[in-house]
Formats: structure tokens, sequence, C-alpha cells
């Protein structure tokens, strides 16, 4: 969604601890990938369990296939942190609990028909509302979370260069999302503007 801001590590900690109800694991599991991924909404919600999964032990890495990728040109394949795998877990769990098996099931499982995702407007309105739950202002929405995965990787990749290594964090970031164009990195980045204020006022 266009204009959404990524979130502080303090928020994402807030929200994490709000997810309750009969879909908190679902939605937890969609917050948590969102964040350690950067797949879009669109891409998360295209996964199925034997993307994540095989002979019940969650992957080290997940792939979304090219045809369900964004200009459709090739796949992307993203190591799943410890906490992303943790919360896949935790949701194959609850779809199991529910009676909801099998390689073909899509991963973020709507009740609404048969084996269909949620969609996206779902998956904004879950988000939406820890967000209103704990008090965050300015526009919050699915794509706050590719953002703030954004946000993070440049961070690591700002420490990186401080500690001596090689690194430019623009290309670290754009590497880390997929992104083809460069320009696309750069307007992911554009909350960055106040380290720019910043430098200025410190000449």
């Amino acid at each position: 969604m266009k204009g959404c801001r990524p979130l502080t590590q303090d928020e994402v900690k807030d929200i994490l601890e709000s997810f309750a109800g009969e879909y908190a694991a679902r939605d937890r599991c969609l917050f948590v990938l969102g964040t350690l991924s950067g797949f879009r909404i669109s891409e998360m919600l295209s996964l199925r369990v034997k993307d994540v999964s095989l002979d019940g032990r969650v992957l080290d890495q997940v792939t979304v296939q090219r045809r369900n990728m964004k200009g459709k040109q090739q796949g992307r394949t993203v190591p799943l942190h410890p906490r992303a795998q943790a919360a896949i877990r935790d949701q194959l769990q609850a779809l199991a609990a529910a009676g909801l098996t099998g390689p073909d099931l899509y991963l973020f499982y709507s009740r609404k028909g048969f084996n269909q995702p949620i969609t996206r407007q779902a998956a904004h309105a879950a988000l939406k509302a820890v967000a209103v739950a704990n008090g965050l202002g300015g526009k919050v929405g699915t794509h706050s979370l590719r953002k703030t995965f954004a946000a993070g990787i440049y961070e690591k990749a700002v420490d990186l260069q401080r500690n001596g290594a090689t690194v430019d964090p623009l290309t670290f970031v754009q590497k880390a999302l997929g992104h083809r164009n460069v320009n696309s990195t750069v307007s992911y980045l554009s909350f960055r503007e106040d380290l720019l204020t910043e430098a200025i006022f410190s000449l």
C-alpha cells in the first residue's frame, strides 16, 4: 500500500504481543514472515504448506514461484529466520488442530471457500486492528511489513559498513528486496530523509 511507513522495533514488539483470538497464529505468522522476509503481501498469500514445510519440518528457506511474483520475471528465495520458522510452525499446528492438512493447503487459509488464501483486504484489516489497538499513528498497512524489513536490512548494512565491511547499504537492501531497479529501493528508503536533515544540521 503506497505511503505506508515502516514500524520501529518497539512497535514490532508491541504488535507481536497483541495478536489474540481464533486467527492469532495466522495473523502473527503473516506479520513475522513479512517483517523478516520482505515478501509482498500477495507473495506471502500465495504460499502453500509444501512451500514452507516438508515431512512435518519447517524448511530453512522459502521460495515464492515466479508466477506469484510481481512482474512474474523470476522467483525469489529467502532464508527463513528462526522466529519466522517458529511462527510458521505455530500456524501449521493451528491448521492441523482445525483438521486442515495437506501439502497443497494455503498457509494463510481462508475459512471462506475451498482452499483459498485470505484476501489482501483481510490481511490489511488484521494488521490495522492491532495497529489501532496499540495506538500507532501514521499510515500502517500490509506494505509496512516489507518496509520494516527494508529498514532493518539497511540498518544492519550500515553497521557492517561502520565495522569495516565493504558494503553499500543501498545495493544491500536492493538485493534483499529483490528489486531489479535501484530506484525502487530508493523509494523504500525515503523514510531515511531524517538522516539527511541530521547531516545538514551537523555541518
